[in-house]
Formats: C-alpha cells, structure tokens, sequence
C-alpha cells in the first residue's frame, strides 16, 4: 500500500498532513452555508407564514367589525344561501350581512343596465311590471343599518318576495332616475 493511499483511508499509525489553507476555508464556508440554510429558510418560513396570518385577521376582523355597507361583491356563498343573483354587468356593489340567533340579512345595493335588471328579477320569479310603482317595500330599520334614503329623486318603485322558511324572502326597491342605469336595493331575510 502506497503512503498516498494510506492517508486516504485514514489508516491508524499514519498522522494526517495538515490541511491547507484552501481546503480549510473551503470546509468552513460550506459548514458555514449548511447551517445559515438550515436555521435561515425555517426562521424565514415563520416570518413571512406569520405575516400572512396577521394580514388575513386583519381582513375578517375588519370584514366583521364593519357596521354598514362594505364596498364590494358578497361572496358566491353569500348569494346563493340568500339567492340574490347579481347581474353582470353591475357596477357601485355594495353589501352588508347580519345575523343574529333569530334571523339573518344580507343587503345588497347596486347598479346595473335595464336588461341586467330583467336578468336579476327572471332570477327571482319576478319581472319588471311586477314593481310596483312608488313601493318601498324595505322598512325603517333596514334603511337606518344601511344608511339608505329613499326620498331623492327618480322614479321609485319595489316589490316584495315573499317565501316559506327557510327560503329568503326579498324585499327589492329599484330607483330608475338614470336612464338605462337602474339602482337596485335589496333586503334579503332568512329565518333558519
């Protein structure tokens, strides 16, 4: 066996040469990469997990603090446990939900074209004559939640659906003083 092969296999009797300078710098620098990688990428995993976290309790804290209309859609599960069947295209949407042990609400506000109004009333059983004229089937209270008005301008009109529990029932107002541009409220009330 040659001395070369010797050192190799780390044979007893035979002391190691020293390392140079190279190899030890080299050794280190990779002892050094292992463990930054190791306790660096867990340690950056929490960091950003946690961050995500925060900023998705932020998100329902504030979605669920809210105490009037919330600009934007209700979620597809929201529309259809309430059956309000937004049209496309709609545009100025806007909701807020209550529930207590009692009974639950969604309000929906938005604006929409005279066909998508069609669409939305075909969707719940109803059509456009079935409005009644000066109607405003949506009651005090729903309007101090939400803040709606209804003595402006335009022509007003609504309608009221009623249905068994625990279907929702519907209250609907349709205020038409932009021409081709309806806006439509709607209370929507489930008992469970």
């Amino acid at each position: 066996m040659s001395a070369d092969l010797a050192h190799r296999n780390g044979l007893p009797g035979r002391p190691r040469p020293p390392e140079d300078r190279r190899h030890m710098i080299r050794r280190r620098a990779l002892t050094l990469l292992i463990i930054v990688l190791l306790i660096g990428i867990p340690a950056g995993y929490l960091v950003v997990s946690g961050a995500q976290s925060r900023a998705s309790g932020k998100d329902k804290a504030a979605k669920y603090a809210a105490t009037g209309l919330t600009e934007g859609w209700p979620s597809k599960v929201q529309r259809r446990i309430y059956q309000v069947p937004i049209p496309h295209p709609a545009s100025w949407v806007a909701y807020y939900e209550t529930n207590n042990w009692k009974t639950s609400r969604l309000y929906v506000e938005f604006e929409t074209t005279d066909a998508g109004l069609n669409t939305f009333l075909t969707s719940l059983g109803a059509t456009v004559d079935d409005l009644g004229e000066g109607k405003i089937p949506i009651n005090e209270r729903d309007r101090g939640i939400t803040g709606w008005r209804f003595d402006g301008p335009g022509a007003w009109s609504g309608l009221t659906r009623e249905r068994k529990d625990p279907e929702p029932s519907h209250d609907i107002v349709v205020n038409r003083s932009k021409p081709g541009l309806p806006r439509v409220y709607v209370v929507a009330e489930t008992v469970p």
